[in-house]
C-alpha cells in the first residue's frame, strides 16, 4: 500500500463566521498567522482539538466582518489551510432560499453550484502553468453526508442537496434576477461559495458547504432581503451550527480513508515541465507540489 492509499488522521478545516470557533470547546486552541504567496488571508487561523480531531478555523470575512464577499482573498484562504495540513474543508455560510421548502432557519447541504461571480481570482493556475480539474461534482459526498447526519442528530431541519447560485454582491438580487435563478434550477443563493469550491478542488481538498437559510431572497411578491431579519435568523443558528460541528467531530471514523479528491490533480496539469513558469510553480508548492515534483 502506498502512502497515498493509507488511512491517515483527519484534519478538518472550517471557513465560516468570525465567532464560529468560540464556544466550541476547542482543546489546546491557539491562533496562528500563516503566510501565503497569494497575498493576505482573511485572518489568522485558530486551531485546536475537538473530540480527538484537529480542527482549524478561518473567518471568511475577517475579524468583525470587515471584508466584503468580492474582496475576500479566496486563494490565500485555501492556500493557508492547505499549508496547515487540512485534509478536508467545511464551509458554513448564510444563504437565501429560492424555493418554498427551504425555509428560514433550515440548513442545506449544497451539492451543486451556478457561478455568477465576476472579477474574482478563481484559479491557482494561469499563464506558465496551466491545469484543468474536473468540477462536475464540486462537493465531497462523504463530507456532505457527515454534515447532514450531524445536523439531523442535533434535530436541525436539514436538506440533503441543493443548487447554490453564487452572485457577486454586495447587493442582494433584484426581484427579476431572483425569479430567473429559480427558473435556472437554483435552490439557494449566496455570495461566497464560488470561487471557494473551485479552489478547494484545485488544492485537492474535499469540500462541503452547509448553508444556513436566512430569508426567501426576493422572488416572492412582498418579500425582499432584509439585513436586520437575516442577522436575527443567523444569531439563532450560530449555536446550532456549533453543535453540528461538534457532532461531526464525534462521529468521524477513527482514521480517514483516502478520497478520490485527494488526487484531483493527477491528470490536470497540461504544461510540460520544461515550459513551466518557475515563479508560479514555487507559489503552488502547498497546493500542487504533489504533482509538480
Amino acid at each position: 500500500m502506498s502512502d497515498d492509499e493509507a488511512p491517515r488522521a483527519w484534519h478538518i478545516g472550517v471557513i465560516g463566521g468570525s465567532g464560529l470557533a468560540e464556544g466550541l470547546g476547542l482543546e489546546a486552541a491557539q491562533q496562528i498567522e500563516v503566510a501565503s504567496p497569494f497575498g493576505l488571508p482573511s485572518a489568522a487561523v485558530t486551531t485546536g482539538m475537538l473530540a480527538g480531531v484537529r480542527f482549524t478555523f478561518l473567518p471568511r470575512h475577517g475579524p468583525g466582518h470587515a471584508i466584503p464577499p468580492s474582496a475576500v482573498n479566496y486563494r490565500a484562504n485555501i492556500d493557508v489551510l492547505k499549508r496547515c495540513g487540512v485534509t478536508d474543508l467545511i464551509a458554513l455560510s448564510a444563504i437565501g432560499s429560492l424555493t418554498p421548502a427551504m425555509a428560514p432557519g433550515h440548513f442545506v447541504a449544497v451539492d451543486q453550484f451556478i457561478d455568477r461571480t465576476s472579477g474574482r481570482e478563481n484559479s491557482f493556475f494561469g499563464p506558465g502553468l496551466v491545469a484543468h480539474v474536473s468540477l462536475a461534482d464540486p462537493v465531497c459526498p462523504r463530507l456532505s453526508n457527515g454534515l447532514v447526519e450531524a445536523a439531523k442528530a442535533e434535530e436541525a431541519k436539514v436538506h440533503h442537496g441543493g443548487c447554490y447560485v453564487a452572485i457577486e454582491g454586495p447587493q442582494f438580487s433584484t426581484r427579476a434576477e431572483s425569479r430567473m435563478y429559480r427558473k435556472w434550477g437554483g435552490d439557494v443563493i449566496g455570495m461566497t461559495g464560488m470561487p471557494e469550491a473551485r479552489l478547494a478542488r484545485e488544492a485537492e481538498l474535499p469540500y462541503a458547504l452547509l448553508g444556513m437559510v436566512t430569508d426567501y431572497d426576493s422572488w416572492r411578491d412582498g418579500d425582499e432581503a432584509d439585513v436586520g431579519e437575516i442577522m436575527t435568523v443567523m444569531q439563532r443558528n450560530v449555536d446550532l451550527a456549533r453543535k453540528v460541528v461538534r457532532r461531526l467531530a464525534d462521529d468521524l471514523p477513527a482514521a480517514r480513508s483516502p478520497s478520490p479528491i485527494d488526487r484531483a490533480l493527477d491528470h490536470a496539469v497540461m504544461t510540460a515541465p520544461a515550459a513551466r513558469d518557475p515563479v508560479l510553480a514555487a507559489k503552488l508548492q502547498a497546493v500542487a507540489g504533489r504533482v509538480l515534483k
